[in-house]
Order: structure tokens, then C-alpha cells, then sequence
């Protein structure tokens, strides 16, 4: 009873504490320094209209920007191709409209003179003191190396190595127990501590990777290329690809055949 008094005790500080501190801190702009020097994290805050109103460098880097003033104030629309920029504001709307958040969500950035990159993408409604939704605030986070120091490592590297040689096909979790020797619990906190990832974002990643090196051959199709990636269905391919990548495989071939025409 008197730890449960003293942790009482403790809470109630700390919230007061909370309080007091979030009423002194009244300016958006707080973190803004501490985000520009993170090269791999992409951040901003968004008001009601989509619009810009904070970002950290990188991604004004990432947008063929040089200063922050050239990205404040404007919208999706205006920075990233159509195509893209109609899959990230359908993606705010639904955080301004319902308070829905995205949280992890694996996605495949495409950015001026850089290759594409992967990374996990969060954005929460920011509310006033009535509680009411006046914009929103996101990350996108570059996903680095696995930890190979990780003591499950090589045992997950067994299941890592199944699920690239069997993209083509439906991975199940019982095959990964078979050979790791873990359980689904087990393997799937391993996946997110060692790689960031669940299994499934992993094999959705492996599937993507493989399709998206596909789609530069334009001998293939892209029904022939779904198949060969494990989707019977073509529009579930597409769908799921566009989800992701943010534009469907046709026009990643087209940004592909720009690159390449840039290239020579």
C-alpha cells in the first residue's frame, strides 16, 4: 500500500510537471533544430490545408530544395509528381479528417537524384486544447542495416535467406519456425528488433524489391512480372504496390525509363 501511495505520489508530479512544461512550450518550432540533424528521418508538421508549416532539412534536401523557406507554406501537390503527391494527401486526410494515425506503414520514397529508398513512414492529428484537429505531424525513417551483432541473428538470417529465395510463392510462419527454431512470438520481436520490420513487412519488402528490379526489363509484362512475385491476381499486385510505392508499376517503369534516358 505505501509503494502504491508513493507511485501515486510520483505520477501526479510527473503530470503536473507535463502540464506546466507543455503550457511553456507553445511554439511549433521546439524540435525543428534537434530533427535537422538526423540525415536519415524526414519531418514535418502540416496544418488543416495540408500546407507545410514545419520541415526538417533532409527533407527539403530530399524534395531538389536548398532552403526550408522554398517548402513552407506549399502542399504535396506542388513538390512530388501527381502521382505520388495524390497517394500522401489521401494518406493526411485521413489523419485530419478522423484522427486516424499511421503508424509503421513500409513505404518506398522516390526523391530527385536519389535512388528509391525505403523507410516507415508515422503521422499523427495534432489537436488544440478543445481537442479539435488544427493539423498534423509525420516522420518518415530511412531503414538502415540489420544489427547482424544481434545474438539471433544468423537464426533469423536462415529465415531471412527462405523468404528471398521463396518470394515467388506464400511464406508462412510455420516454415520460419521450422528454421529458426523459434516461435512466432519469438521470431516476430527478432524481426522488428534485428530489422525494423514484422515478417510480413519483410516479405512485402522482399516481394516489392524483386518487382521493382523486374520492371526495369520492359520485355516483361506486368502481369508476367506479378506472377513471378508471388500476386496471381494483377490488380492485387498493383494495388498492393501503389500502397506502398506510392505509384502503380506502370508509372514506376516510366520514372525508371526517365532515369535511365537521364542517365545516357
Amino acid at each position: 500500500m505505501i509503494l502504491s501511495a508513493k507511485t501515486n505520489e510520483t505520477s501526479d508530479t510527473a503530470g503536473a510537471t507535463r502540464v506546466h512544461l507543455a503550457g511553456a512550450i507553445d511554439n511549433v518550432f521546439f524540435a525543428e533544430p534537434l530533427f535537422d540533424a538526423m540525415p536519415d528521418v524526414v519531418f514535418f508538421v502540416k496544418d488543416l490545408d495540408g500546407r507545410y508549416v514545419v520541415v526538417n532539412q533532409t527533407l527539403v534536401t530530399r524534395c531538389g530544395l536548398k532552403d526550408k523557406y522554398e517548402l513552407v507554406g506549399r502542399t504535396v501537390n506542388e513538390v512530388f509528381p501527381p502521382s505520388l503527391a495524390a497517394t500522401f494527401e489521401q494518406q493526411d486526410q485521413l489523419v485530419l479528417n478522423g484522427g486516424s494515425e499511421v503508424r509503421d506503414q513500409l513505404e518506398l520514397h522516390l526523391y530527385p537524384d536519389r535512388d528509391p529508398g525505403w523507410c516507415l513512414t508515422n503521422k499523427i492529428a495534432l489537436r488544440d486544447g478543445a481537442q479539435r484537429i488544427i493539423g498534423l505531424s509525420g516522420t518518415s525513417r530511412d531503414l538502415g542495416m540489420p544489427d547482424q551483432r544481434h545474438p539471433v541473428y544468423h537464426r533469423i538470417a536462415a529465415a531471412v535467406r527462405h523468404i528471398h529465395t521463396h518470394y515467388a510463392e506464400n511464406v508462412h510462419m510455420a516454415e520460419l519456425e521450422k528454421i529458426t527454431g523459434l516461435s512466432v512470438a519469438q521470431i516476430e520481436r527478432y524481426f522488428q528488433k534485428i530489422f525494423s520490420l514484422t515478417p510480413r513487412q519483410f516479405m512485402t519488402k522482399v516481394k516489392l524489391d524483386a518487382a521493382t528490379n523486374l520492371l526495369a526489363d520492359h520485355s516483361r509484362s506486368i502481369t508476367d512480372i506479378a506472377a513471378s512475385c508471388g500476386y496471381q491476381d494483377h490488380s492485387a499486385f498493383s494495388r498492393m504496390f501503389k500502397a506502398t510505392v506510392g505509384v502503380t508499376p506502370s508509372e514506376y517503369r516510366e520514372v525508371l525509363l526517365k532515369r535511365a534516358t537521364r542517365a545516357h
